[in-house]
Order: structure tokens, then C-alpha cells, then sequence
């Protein structure tokens, strides 16, 4: 079947306590189960705790942590002739602020011990510093599109 055009993407509401988009974006992925309040709770509490550690604007430290956390190039495979290429290709904004979302969100559930609050907030220092989990996954994700940069006349 043919594809009917681009498909418009919907407007995501702000959060109501910073106002800004990409929180309420985080919270909608953090959410499980449709228990919104819960994962507003557990992000507001994490802000908190980042809050009384570093001293900081919490939203700063999240959107330093996004940043940080975002790749900036990845593979694709690609099947030529029978073989099947990882062909480097730059991501979209908005793919990239939804990868490092969920870079984030899964690197603070694999976190040991603690609470979701405690482990996200920790997460997110991490990501703002440049360290962690999540930082490693988009260095690895630009080493694997690195390394295939001779695949990259392949792009369609």
C-alpha cells in the first residue's frame, strides 16, 4: 500500500510545574501504566534531590543532561546486493531527544538499589557531567557509526 504523506506529529503539552516540553516528554516515557501522577512524582522528587546535592537549578541539570545524552549520528542497516550494511546516518532532533530520553529512563531503572527518584537523579547528574551509563550508550552508538563511515555512499 502506498504511504499517504508525512504523518503530523502532536503537540505535547507543557509540565505544569517548569512549564517546559521536554520534561513533560521525559515524564510521558518515565510513566508506566498509565499512572501519570506516579511519574511526575518520582521526576519532581529526583529535581528535588538533584536540587539538595549540587545546589543547582534541577531544570538546568536535566537539560544539560539531554544534551549531553543526545546522538548526533547513527547506523541504519541498508540491504545492497544481497548484503546487509550499518550505513551512518545523522538523526532527526527530534529522534535524538527521544532516544536520550530513553537512554536515560533505562539507565536510571538499571541503576542498583535506591528509588526510581534517587536512581534518576543520580542518572541525570551523571549524564550533565558527561559520565554515566547513557553517555557511554551514545559514545558507543557514534563509535559504530565511526566505524562504518565507508558504508556512508549508501545512504538513501
Amino acid at each position: 500500500m502506498p504511504r499517504d504523506g508525512a504523518v503530523t506529529r502532536r503537540k505535547t503539552v507543557p509540565d505544569p510545574k517548569y512549564g517546559k516540553v521536554t520534561i513533560a516528554q521525559f515524564i510521558n516515557k518515565l510513566m508506566e501504566r498509565g499512572k501519570k501522577s506516579t511519574a511526575q512524582r518520582i521526576f519532581y522528587d529526583s529535581c528535588d534531590i538533584i536540587e539538595q546535592r549540587t545546589q543547582k537549578n534541577p531544570v538546568e541539570t536535566f537539560e544539560t543532561a539531554l544534551r549531553n545524552a543526545m546522538p548526533m549520528i547513527e547506523v541504519k542497516p541498508r540491504r545492497v546486493g544481497g548484503a546487509t550494511y550499518q550505513v551512518p546516518v545523522e538523526v532527526p532532533e527530534y529522534r535524538s531527544t527521544a532516544l536520550a530520553i530513553r537512554w536515560l529512563i533505562a539507565a536510571a531503572h538499571n541503576r542498583s538499589g535506591k528509588t526510581m527518584a534517587q536512581k534518576l537523579a543520580d542518572e541525570l547528574m551523571d549524564a550533565a557531567k558527561g559520565m554515566g551509563t547513557t553517555i557511554k550508550k551514545r559514545e558507543d552508538t557514534h563509535k559504530m557509526a565511526e566505524a562504518n563511515r565507508a558504508f556512508a555512499h549508501y545512504r538513501w
